[in-house]
């Protein structure tokens, strides 16, 4: 059987080129890296789908620099996150929910084996190799954590339940009191004993700590307290951040009184200092948009401890108005920084003197994430942009310059294979008449001078923003609709992200959704006036904001003929009081609550003008979001269905959150989204039947039936290969002379000569205006082979004819008469996902063999299966199938 599995293999490659849905969503992603202290090696996760499990699991791999291969370190179903080198780098924690080896289905933790869920705890790990193991057992999980020192490790830890939380276990009350204050575990720090496990309470705080970062000799820790079960939802009470000496557990309260809420922070090396990134917006208190600045703490101020509650960091003077982009890498002499640039961040390196710096520019492209050796020798970063995959290269850091770069960690090997959608960043004059950014994806295989469909698909936020970066996910699955043959803008509209702070609250207080939909109206009005894109012909779609102005844009213009709304808000009045931050929203966008203002909430919300709605609109939501609550979803569908103008489908995922997690849920939305935008946008979409399936000989049939005298073609590389061998039928078009008895109008053409083949494919060409031919040796040869499980004499038989019964069995086909053993074409199984028929029987084939002369490939329904036999098909038996050049 090696040749059967040869020639799907060989097939595999050719589809190859082609995106299915699962290239998108089985795809890896690498993340979470860290580096060991003496710069020689690297820890960091990848991320894929299980589809045994049904969604993405995390897998702690090792990297060291001097060597070519990574090595995984962690397997199973169970996710490993957080990964952590221990100062020496002898060993690595991370946070996991396993259950230990021989546990059985009893949880990881469970105090004093209470056997109740436990969360995640903290494993470790030799970085030499061998199993891990479960360093922690609290009750309720660890929330974070960061090494002390090789010994120990702080770790922010839920309190036991107390007696009110043991008496509702025991009543079996699964009841919720909203924002139970009273009630809520404080998260606690606790230092944990490296050998052993055992934990020590260092703070007594009533609040929740959501972050720890120890110093690197060990003698601080920075931790952040939420201190309001309502800080998403209004944003009035603030967290905290403290400063503790962790060797006696005195702590100390930082910025106070100064509006600055950390958001990351970064240890210098020597430990004399650290820096920390924190929102600035304009706003008294809420920071719904926003810039990143950067805060420098020398630790003087910490001396003695006390003086540090009302000591003022230094704002470091980034001198670029739109701040950072990201956590800065920091080494001995400052910091390597990525500066918000809109789609293309710009990387600076700036030397710290005191408390000045000094800035140089880094020539370096593409770059989206940047990560230091503590000695400040070896910079990490991720490059990509939007038609190249992410890779994390290594380099060595020299002044400002990224010297001798390679390739560190890449992932989706197989993606070098595939047709990846060209692209450029692109600006227009959008509402306001401010310059608006974007990224615009070509169709594959774009032909210029011709006009295409354009889908308009909408990054969420809307404090986000596109990045010129390779990202396909299953809210944007750019590829598979550039696949489709159509133009993808990604507008960066008013309010988005890392294009400064007036850019982002420009839709603030009142204004929002009031210039969004102009920017993304006047970016396509930019492509349609260009001739890019064919205006009866437009798509738009979104995935949470995205998904909002996606219908705002359906209740203002009908030219939409497809709106894809993932998760998107209709209501404003219900909005405010469901969604799990209304009111921090509605307060900052809308400027008001619905108390103060009905009406203007009611004229901000797309439910009370979906009358106007004519654009096909396909709605998805998960049925426990709290960010945009369930119930818009139903409103924005029963709204459309009373009105009645516009054809609608509103699809719920159990059990989904904002962000869909099953892999089952994922497919599902990119399947129906595809089908739905073939529907309506693209033309595409047949009726169908739920009852044919796919690839089925019924399937094909039915395909050959509306094919006519064109030859369906399959795209497979840079050609497209005829879905069948020519037919009888399509062949007496071109020769009507051509004998085609009544009923086998769908048999291969055979008795067709190699050099009638080819007139026909130049009759074929001049018909169509595309150029079709036959196929050569070189690119068909894989393809065309001879299988059990095809029309072979091994079919006929009944069972695998040798060498030897193929001579004997020769009288028989004789006698049956001439091409008597041909089925119609697509009667066998097809290979692929998206099937070629009779590629290894049925009529052998006709092809341009290397010389330039007719070579026939393939199995035939007179020969038997035997690969090792020469191809000798009588001429009854021998036909063509075309290939189009694209």
């Amino acid at each position: 059987m090696k040749w059967c599995f040869s020639a799907l293999f060989c097939l595999a490659l050719l589809a190859a080129d082609r995106w299915t849905v699962d290239d998108i969503l089985l795809q890896e992603q690498a993340g979470s890296m860290e580096l060991s202290r003496d710069g020689r090696m690297a820890v960091f996760t990848k991320s894929r789908i299980d589809k045994e499990k049904g969604e993405s699991v995390s897998h702690l791999w090792l990297k060291r620099f001097d060597e070519a291969e990574s090595i995984q370190l962690t397997r199973g179903q169970d996710s490993a996150t957080s990964p952590k080198f221990s100062p020496s780098g002898r060993l690595i924690a991370f946070l996991s929910s396993r259950r230990p080896a021989g546990a059985g289905t009893q949880p990881a933790g469970g105090a004093q084996g209470t056997g109740e869920p436990a969360g995640q705890q903290i494993w470790l790990m030799d970085t030499s190799g061998g199993e891990p193991w479960q360093l922690t057992r609290f009750e309720r999980g660890v929330r974070a954590f960061d090494w002390i020192s090789d010994d120990q490790i702080a770790a922010a830890a839920p309190e036991d339940p107390s007696l009110y939380d043991q008496r509702i276990r025991e009543a079996k009350d699964t009841s919720r009191v909203v924002d139970d204050e009273e009630h809520e575990p404080p998260v606690r720090l606790f230092r944990v004993a490296v050998k052993g496990g055992r934990a020590e309470r260092i703070t007594t705080n009533r609040d929740r700590i959501t972050s720890v970062d120890v110093s690197p000799d060990g003698q601080w820790a920075l931790t952040v307290h939420n201190r309001s079960l309502a800080e998403i939802y209004n944003q009035k009470i603030k967290p905290a951040t403290f400063l503790t000496r962790l060797s006696t557990g005195e702590s100390v309260e930082l910025f106070t009184g100064q509006k600055l809420y950390p958001r990351s922070f970064h240890w210098k090396p020597d430990s004399k200092s650290f820096y920390f990134t924190a929102p600035y917006t304009t706003h008294p208190y809420l920071f719904n948009a926003s810039i990143t600045k950067l805060y420098h703490f020398p630790m003087s101020m910490a001396e003695p401890l006390a003086a540090a509650a009302k000591a003022k960091p230094v704002e470091v003077p980034l001198d670029w108005e739109n701040a950072l982009a990201a956590s800065p890498a920091i080494t001995p002499d400052g910091f390597v920084a990525l500066l918000a640039n809109g789609a293309r961040n710009r990387v600076a390196r700036y030397y710290e003197s005191g408390n000045s710096w000094r800035r140089e520019w880094v020539d370096e492209p593409d770059v989206h994430q940047v990560l230091a050796a503590a000695d400040g020798s070896r910079i990490v970063y991720v490059r990509s942009n939007a038609s190249t995959p992410p890779v994390f290269m290594a380099a060595r850091l020299a002044g400002n310059r990224f010297e001798e770069p390679k390739p560190f960690v890449e992932t989706n090997e197989n993606f070098r294979k595939k047709t990846i959608a060209k692209t450029e960043v692109i600006r227009w004059k959008g509402a306001l008449n401010d310059e608006i950014e974007g990224i615009l994806y070509y169709p594959h295989h774009y032909e210029p001078g011709k006009k295409y469909p354009l889908v308009v698909m909408i990054h969420g936020g809307p404090h986000g923003h596109d990045a010129d970066a390779f990202r396909e996910s299953w809210a944007y699955p750019h590829q598979l609709y550039a696949q489709r043959g159509a133009f993808i803008l990604k507008p960066n509209y008013h309010g988005s992200s890392n294009y400064g702070l007036k850019f982002g609250e420009s839709i603030s207080g009142g204004k929002y959704n009031d210039l969004e939909w102009i920017d993304v109206e006047k970016g396509v009005d930019h492509l349609i006036a260009k001739g890019l894109v064919d205006p009866e012909k437009l798509g738009v779609m979104g995935w949470s904001n995205g998904s909002i102005i996606s219908i705002e844009l359906s209740v203002r213009t009908t030219r939409y003929k497809a709106v894809g709304a993932g998760a998107g808000d209709v209501n404003w009045t219900s909005d405010w009081g469901n969604a799990v931050f209304g009111d921090a929203f509605e307060q900052y966008y809308l400027g008001k609550t619905p108390m103060d203002d009905p009406d203007f909430y009611v004229k901000k919300s797309p439910l009370f003008k979906m009358d106007r709605v004519t654009s096909p609109t396909i709605i998805f939501f998960g049925t426990e979001d709290r960010q945009v609550p369930t119930e818009q979803g139903w409103q924005h569908y029963r709204a459309l269905q009373h009105y009645g103008k516009a054809p609608v489908r509103f699809i719920l995922f159990p059990g989904e959150a904002h962000s869909l997690r099953k892999y089952v849920h994922q497919k599902r939305k990119v399947e129906e989204e595809l089908a739905w935008f073939d529907r309506y946008l693209f033309g595409t979409a047949s009726a169908g039947s739920p009852s044919l399936k796919p690839g089925s000989p019924l399937d094909a049939l039915d395909r050959l039936r509306k094919a006519g005298e064109i030859p369906e073609t399959v795209d497979r590389g840079s050609i497209a290969v005829g879905r069948f061998e020519v037919t009888r039928a399509q062949f007496r078009a071109f020769d009507p002379s051509y004998s085609v008895p009544a009923g086998t109008e769908m048999l291969p053409a055979t008795s067709v000569s190699f050099e009638k083949a080819q007139q026909y494919c130049e009759w074929l060409s001049k018909k169509t205006g595309r150029k079709y031919r036959l196929g050569t040796e070189e690119e068909l040869s894989s393809l065309l082979t001879r299988s059990r499980n095809e029309n072979t004499l091994d079919y006929w038989a009944g069972y695998a004819v040798n060498f030897d019964d193929a001579a004997r069995l020769k009288e028989f086909v004789d006698q049956a008469g001439a091409g008597a053993l041909l089925r119609p074409v697509g009667s066998f199984a097809g290979s692929g996902d998206d099937p070629l028929f009779d590629l290894g029987g049925n009529a052998a084939e006709w092809v341009v063999g290397k010389d330039g002369k007719g070579k026939v490939l393939g199995g035939s329904a007179d020969q038997p299966a035997d690969q090792k036999a020469p191809v000798t098909s009588r001429p009854d038996y021998i036909g063509f199938r075309v290939v189009l050049e694209k």
